[in-house]
């Protein structure tokens, strides 16, 4: 895809409130591509990016052990905080602007729970791997606010020049930005490639389209996209095959 590629055609935008939705009590969970019991054949993924889910979990809740197996399961906590336990003996919380990452590989059963008094909100991504099976293993990193001002930083990578970020078995990056009302960047998606971006707080333009907070864009590959906050915003991005 080339450039020239009309704004209308590169850019899906997914509104919040179009956004599959589960509300289970302990988690109130919208749904950017099909998930469970949601299935919509027009959104069943964007390349290898398989789950966007949107979930806020009550306080002293959680998803108990379950099992998972050839995905990269990466977790943005937005507010709140998760904690984390696998089988491998892996244990840790993650806070607010944090990000876990656990590869399943050939299988991993994990329980995550929020052990707060606040609700806890955060976007589960599912990426699938280049490749099947492996060791599991699990990563949790604290990312200073600060870097990711007015800028995208790589919080998760599966490219080896990204040393600082944490690793994933995918040709992907799940990056992250804050900017202040007025700021604009620019993200480039390679031909070939798919890039999902969500602002998880504030308003935003890509292209001069307008986003509104949780609302999803899916970035078709072959040009730059041109990103302005219209209020402070908190930006997620995640490009991949």
């Amino acid at each position: 895809m080339s450039d020239t590629v009309s704004d209308t055609q590169a850019i899906d935008r997914r509104r919040f409130d179009t956004l599959g939705h589960a509300n289970h009590g302990w988690l109130d969970a919208r749904h950017h591509f099909s998930f469970a019991g949601y299935h919509d054949p027009d959104r069943m993924g964007w390349g290898a990016i398989r789950v966007w889910n949107d979930d806020v979990i009550a306080p002293q809740n959680g998803f108990p052990p379950h099992p998972h197996r050839d995905m990269e399961i990466v977790t943005y906590v937005r507010s709140g905080a998760i904690t984390h336990q696998d089988s491998l003996g892996n244990k840790g919380r993650t806070g607010a602007g944090d990000v876990q990452v656990m590869s399943a590989g050939s299988g991993v059963r994990h329980a995550e729970y929020n052990l707060e008094d606040v609700p806890t909100t955060l976007f589960q991504i599912w990426i699938e791997p280049t490749s099947r099976g492996g060791e599991p293993h699990w990563g949790a990193k604290p990312f200073p606010k600060g870097e990711r001002s007015g800028r995208f930083v790589t919080l998760a990578s599966g490219f080896a020049e990204d040393s600082d970020a944490l690793p994933i078995r995918a040709k992907a990056r799940v990056m992250g930005a804050t900017l202040k009302a007025g700021e604009a960047t620019s993200h480039r998606v390679e031909a070939g490639r798919h890039a999902y971006l969500v602002p998880a707080t504030g308003r935003i333009t890509i292209d001069g389209q307008t986003f509104d907070a949780r609302d999803g864009a899916a970035l078709s590959g072959g040009r730059t996209y041109d990103i302005a906050a219209t209020d402070d915003a908190e930006i997620v991005l995640v490009d991949a095959e």
